[in-house]
C-alpha cells in the first residue's frame, strides 16, 4: 500500500503536468474579427494564459522529485501541488466559461497592429473555446486531488533507499563475519598494527 501510494501521487503528478505541457501547445480559443473579411484566430493554451507551459513544467518536476525526496519534502511538494492547481485553476475557469478578449489580446495585437483592450474588443466578433480549457479544468482538479492524497498518505510512505542501506550494511558485515570464521594469521597481525593494537597482548 506504501509504494502504490507514492506510484500513485508521482504518477498522477507526472500525467497532469504532461497534459498541461501539451494543453499550452493547442488551441484554446478561435476568434472571429469584425475586419469585413471575418478572419479567424487561433489562440493557443500558452497565448491565452501565459504561466500555463511553465507551471505545468514546474508540476513535472515535482512528479518527479517525489519519487525520491524524503518525508519533509512529501509535504512541501504536496502542498505546492494544491497551491499550483489551485492558481492554474482559478485561471483557467474564466477562459473556459467567459472567454474573455484579455485571453485573446495577444494573437490580436500580434496579427493586426492594434492595441488596447478597448480596441480589440471592438474588433473582436466573436469568440470560441475548443474543448482544451475544460481538459485542463479536470486536470487541475486531479492535480489538486493528487496534492491532498499526497498530504494524507505522506506519513505511510517507506524510506527512500532503505534497501540500499541494508544491502550495504550486509556487505559490511559480511568481511566481519568471514574474519571471525578463520584462523587469525600473519596478515591479520599486521592489519593489528596498522590499527594500532599490539597483536602480541
Amino acid at each position: 500500500m506504501r509504494a502504490r501510494a507514492r506510484l500513485l501521487s508521482v504518477l498522477v503528478m507526472l500525467a497532469t503536468g504532461a497534459v498541461g505541457v501539451i494543453s499550452s501547445t493547442q488551441t484554446w480559443l478561435t476568434v472571429v474579427l469584425d475586419d469585413g473579411a471575418q478572419h479567424e484566430l487561433a489562440v493557443s493554451g500558452a497565448a491565452a494564459l501565459p504561466v500555463l507551459a511553465p507551471l505545468s513544467l514546474a508540476v513535472l518536476a515535482l512528479g518527479g522529485a517525489l519519487s525520491i525526496v524524503g518525508r519533509v519534502l512529501r509535504y512541501v511538494f504536496g502542498a505546492l501541488a494544491v497551491v499550483i492547481g489551485v492558481v492554474l485553476f482559478a485561471l483557467t475557469w474564466p477562459i473556459a466559461i467567459a472567454h474573455p478578449v484579455t485571453a485573446v489580446a495577444s494573437v490580436v495585437t500580434e496579427a493586426t497592429g492594434i492595441a488596447g483592450i478597448q480596441a480589440i474588443a471592438d474588433l473582436v466578433a466573436d469568440i470560441a473555446a475548443t474543448p482544451w480549457p475544460v481538459v485542463s479544468l479536470v486536470a487541475w482538479c486531479v492535480l489538486i486531488a493528487a496534492g491532498v492524497f499526497t498530504l494524507a498518505t505522506a506519513h505511510t510512505w517507506a524510506a527512500t533507499g532503505r534497501r540500499y542501506d541494508t544491502a550495504a550494511d550486509h556487505s559490511a558485515a559480511a568481511p566481519t563475519a568471514a574474519a571471525g570464521s578463520r584462523p587469525h594469521d600473519a596478515i591479520d597481525d599486521w592489519d593489528d598494527l596498522s590499527r594500532g593494537d599490539d597483536p602480541t597482548t
